[in-house]
C-alpha cells in the first residue's frame, strides 16, 4: 500500500502518460470507442478499488492541493485558444444551428431531469454531463466541482458521457450519405464553399510550453486569490469563473498566438482525471442502466429538436450535425465530422468546438443548478 504523497502523485502521472501516449502514437482501434481519458480514470479508480493507496493525510492534502491548482489553469489555457473573429464568420446556418444545439440540450436535460425524478446525486452529475455536453471533458470536471458531485456520481456521468458520446459520432457519421436527402426535406441550401478558408493557427509555429505553465500558474494564483475576497455560489465555482474570465481576456491579447496552450493543457486534464479516478471506489454498479438511459433520453430530445429546428429554419445536415458535435464530441471529434463532408471544413469542426470550452463551464453551471433546483 503506497503511502507517499509523491509516489501516489507520481503513479498517477504515469497512468495518464500511458494511455495518453498509447492513444496518441499507436493504431489501438479500441481508442476509437474508448478514449484515453476514460481509461486513464478507469484505471485510476481500478487501483483506488484494490487499495494500492493509503488514504492518509498527506496524501489528501496533495490531492486537493494538485486538483486546486490545476483546475483554473487548465481552464486558463484552454480559453485562449477562443477566436470569435473567426467564429462569427460561420455564417448564419452555422451559428443558427449552434444556438439550436445548445438550447435543445438544455431542454433535453431538464425534461430527462423531471422525468426521472432526479435525486441532489444525480441532478449534480447531469450537471457535470451538461458541462461536457457543451464544451468538454474539462468544462465537465470544472462544473462536476463547482457543483460538488460525488466521486461514485462523477463515475457514472463519465461512463454515459463515453458511451452515450460514441453512439453518437457513430448515427452521425452514418447519416453523412444521406446528406442531399435530408438537406431536400428541410428546403435547404448549402453554401460552405467559402468557410474553408477560415483557419486555425492553433498547432502552428514553436511552442512555448515554458512560458504557458507559467501563465496558466499565475492565472490559478489570481483566480484562488480573488475567491478569497468575494464568492459567488460557492468557492470553486468562484474560481472557476474567474480563471474563465482570465483565458478569455487573454483570447483578446497576443497571448493566443502562443502555440502549444492545447497539449499543456490536455496534460493538465489527464492528471485531474486520474486524480478524481484515484478517489472513486464504487459499492456498485446498480444506478449505471438509470443514468445511461436517461444520457439516451437527453439526446433522444436532443435530436427531435435539432429536426424540427432544421424544418424551421432551413438547415442543412452539415450544419446541424457539427453544431451537433461540436457540443457533444468537441475538438476530438467535430472536425473528423466535418472532413466526411468535405475536408476543407475541418476548420469549421475545430473553431465550433473550441467555441465550447467557454459556454460548456457557464452553460453546465447553469444546467446544473436548474437540474439540483428541480431535484429539491
Amino acid at each position: 500500500m503506497i503511502s507517499s504523497p509523491l509516489v501516489y502523485l507520481f503513479i498517477l502521472a504515469f497512468v495518464a502518460t500511458g494511455f495518453s501516449t498509447l492513444e496518441n502514437k499507436t493504431s489501438f482501434k479500441i481508442f476509437k470507442f474508448i478514449p484515453a481519458v476514460v481509461m486513464i480514470y478507469a484505471f485510476s479508480m481500478f487501483l483506488a478499488s484494490i487499495g494500492t493507496f493509503e488514504y492518509n493525510d498527506a496524501i489528501d492534502n496533495i490531492y486537493k492541493l494538485t486538483k486546486t491548482n490545476l483546475l483554473p489553469a487548465m481552464l486558463f489555457l484552454m480559453l485562449l485558444q477562443i477566436d470569435f473573429t473567426h467564429f462569427l464568420k460561420l455564417g448564419n446556418s452555422l451559428l443558427i444551428s449552434y444556438i439550436l444545439a445548445l438550447f435543445s440540450l438544455t431542454v433535453g436535460f431538464i425534461v430527462v431531469a423531471i422525468v426521472f425524478d432526479f435525486n441532489k446525486d444525480m441532478a449534480s452529475a447531469f450537471g457535470a454531463l451538461a458541462g461536457s455536453w457543451m464544451g468538454g471533458t474539462a468544462n465537465m470536471i470544472a462544473v462536476g466541482s463547482a457543483l460538488e458531485v460525488s466521486q461514485e456520481a462523477f463515475g457514472y456521468a463519465l461512463i454515459v458521457d463515453s458511451v452515450n458520446y460514441t453512439l453518437w459520432v457513430m448515427l452521425l457519421l452514418f447519416l453523412v450519405p444521406f446528406a442531399n436527402i435530408f438537406n431536400h426535406f428541410t428546403g435547404s441550401h448549402e453554401k460552405l464553399a467559402y468557410l474553408g478558408e477560415i483557419g486555425c493557427a492553433c498547432t502552428i509555429g514553436t511552442k512555448r510550453y515554458w512560458l504557458l505553465i507559467l501563465l496558466a500558474i499565475a492565472a490559478s494564483f489570481i483566480a484562488q486569490a480573488l475567491a478569497e475576497y468575494f464568492v459567488l455560489l460557492n468557492k470553486t465555482t468562484t474560481i472557476v469563473l474567474i480563471a474563465s474570465l482570465l483565458g478569455v481576456l487573454g483570447s483578446f491579447t497576443k497571448l493566443k498566438e502562443l502555440k502549444g496552450s492545447s497539449e499543456v493543457a490536455s496534460t493538465m486534464l489527464y492528471i485531474i482525471i486520474a486524480l478524481i479516478g484515484s478517489k472513486a471506489v464504487f459499492d456498485s454498479f446498480a444506478d449505471i442502466g438509470v443514468y445511461v438511459l436517461a444520457g439516451f433520453s437527453v439526446l433522444l430530445i436532443h435530436a427531435l429538436l435539432m429536426l424540427i429546428g432544421a424544418k424551421v429554419f432551413k438547415l442543412d445536415l452539415f450544419s446541424i450535425a457539427v453544431a451537433s458535435l461540436s457540443n457533444i464530441g468537441g475538438v476530438a471529434s467535430a472536425p473528423i465530422l466535418a472532413a466526411a463532408y468535405n475536408k476543407s471544413l475541418v476548420s469549421v469542426g475545430v473553431l465550433m468546438a473550441i467555441m465550447g470550452y467557454l459556454i460548456g463551464t457557464f452553460g453546465g453551471l447553469a444546467v446544473g443548478n436548474i437540474l439540483i433546483e428541480i431535484a429539491r
